[in-house]
């Protein structure tokens, strides 16, 4: 007699809590970055020479391209690391890039996106998504769009599982740009931590530190929600709405 197996049954609303207080959690080590070098991450951008802001969307767009090709070729010679390990690789480079202040901090940022990137797509694989799927590939860029920890997020941008456009190489490149200003924002403020005197290197180890692990778990809740999506079997906006619901629950909570 053959063995049947069951699907097995989703506790639709304990894994959006999950989901919910992991996005929540992501943030808090922000706060300490803040705490270190002085200041409020509003305020860091008006440390940067206006010349590098007027460039900042310009060179994040370089970047992430640089990043999505770079990233992609780089999994057949590096398999993916433990999520300490790229904290650590990600704070080595920040204090590299932090102890020459601005230009070497200019340097390594495309180095960075690329690491976050490469990191963002071994959630997906985690996860049991294909990297090399345009549509994957499209999400990764996408979860970009979460701002980064310096920024004053309350939870309630989720935009993560949207309708997407056609999934060509159009696409993913219509998402660079649609995500690059925000980015540019959230690069900027990294930049500029870094330039603060004496605490550059330390800046910039801390606030690459930060981002690291709050791009993974935002990579985390992106394709827990995606994979959710399919295994519950529930419309993408449902599944969003909910989620911001959990969310503001825990907000009052």
């Amino acid at each position: 007699m053959i063995e049947q197996h069951l699907p097995v049954a989703i506790d639709l609303d304990a894994e959006l809590e999950s989901i919910a207080r992991r996005y929540k959690a992501a943030s808090g080590v922000g706060i300490n970055v803040l705490n270190l070098i002085g200041g409020q991450a509003e305020n860091l951008l008006e440390r940067l020479p206006t010349s590098v802001r007027k460039q900042l969307e310009t060179a994040t767009v370089r970047a992430l391209d640089h990043a999505l090709s770079a990233a992609s070729k780089s999994r057949d010679a590096v398999p993916d690391q433990a999520s300490w390990l790229n904290s650590a690789v990600s704070a080595a480079m920040g204090a590299a890039g932090g102890a020459g202040g601005l230009p070497t901090a200019l340097a390594e940022l495309p180095v960075t996106t690329t690491l976050l990137l490469r990191v963002i797509e071994g959630v997906a694989v985690e996860h049991g998504f294909d990297p090399k799927s345009e549509s994957v590939r499209f999400d990764c860029v996408q979860v970009f769009s979460a701002a980064g920890p310096l920024a004053q997020d309350d939870g309630s941008d989720l935009a993560f599982l949207t309708t997407r456009m056609a999934l060509s190489g159009k696409a993913v490149q219509a998402v660079i740009h649609k995500v690059a200003p925000r980015l540019a924002v959230v690069m900027g403020q990294k930049l500029a931590a870094q330039t603060v005197p004496i605490l550059g290197a330390v800046a910039g180890a801390a606030t690459n530190y930060a981002y690291t692990n709050y791009y993974q778990e935002m990579a985390h809740v992106h394709f827990s929600l995606r994979k959710l999506a399919i295994e519950a079997d529930i419309d993408s906006e449902e599944l969003n709405k909910r989620l911001a619901d959990k969310m503001r629950l825990l907000t009052v909570a």
